[in-house]
């Protein structure tokens, strides 16, 4: 299966986010990311609205608010309070089930290989331990829709992570490393294996602009890297 999505990446609120979004405390989540024809955009959903409470539960972070989403069987309706430059809203949001690739099995007997032929580039995810983030490949109209040809789409940045030090965050689409173009996370992975020890430079494309961070792996970082044929569901 699937899983239950309604096509969002978000962000916690601190102190600071709280002052720019007219919130009165550190609250909710803040969307960063809505993703084209989701059943978040076809709420009327926006980048920079700041999720308060899940049918009447107050939201805590990303984890609760990806775990309430998961709980929540497609096809019913949630309503979610809201804050959109410090005004209150409700917004209902009908819960869809994302469509897992399909795979196909080999006929000959003891054949393990999967092939997964109509699987599209933006499901292909990347766990990097390395550098702390959760990404995934993009192109066509995606990618028009954050400025880029292609690139990889970052979903979630850990705390304390080499990629949090360096200013990386949620949304960005990660375009090079050093002078090498960056659109699959295999590019990630391979760039990552050679620059140990050193600061290397990022470059990122940010609300449609691009800039570079710079980022630092230690010595000692065992850089394990997993790719899996699924998105994060929100």
């Amino acid at each position: 299966m699937g899983g239950s999505y309604i096509g969002v990446m978000m962000q916690e609120v601190d102190s600071e986010r709280a002052k720019a979004l007219k919130l009165g405390e550190a609250a909710g989540v803040e969307l960063t990311v809505v993703e084209p024809d989701g059943p978040a955009e076809k709420a009327g959903l926006k980048v920079g609205d700041v999720v308060l409470r899940y049918n009447g539960q107050r939201v805590e972070g990303n984890e609760q608010f990806a775990r309430l989403v998961h709980e929540t069987l497609p096809g019913r309706e949630v309503k979610l309070d809201i804050s959109r430059a410090g005004t209150a809203q409700s917004v209902n949001v009908r819960i869809a089930q994302r469509k897992p690739p399909r795979v196909e099995w080999g006929q000959m007997p003891g054949h393990m290989d999967i092939q997964m032929p109509d699987m599209p580039r933006a499901f292909m995810q990347l766990r990097s331990s390395i550098l702390g983030v959760e990404a995934e490949s993009i192109d066509g109209q995606l990618a028009q829709y954050f400025g880029v040809k292609d690139g990889v789409l970052v979903r979630s940045v850990s705390k304390n992570s080499a990629a949090e030090k360096a200013g990386v965050r949620a949304g960005d689409v990660i375009v090079k490393i050093e002078d090498a173009r960056i659109s699959t996370p295999a590019d990630i992975s391979s760039r990552l294996r050679a620059i140990h020890g050193k600061p290397v430079p990022i470059v990122l494309m940010r609300d449609r602009k691009e800039l570079t961070v710079t980022v630092t792996i230690a010595d000692d970082d065992p850089g394990r890297i997993q790719i899996t044929p699924f998105q994060v569901p929100n």
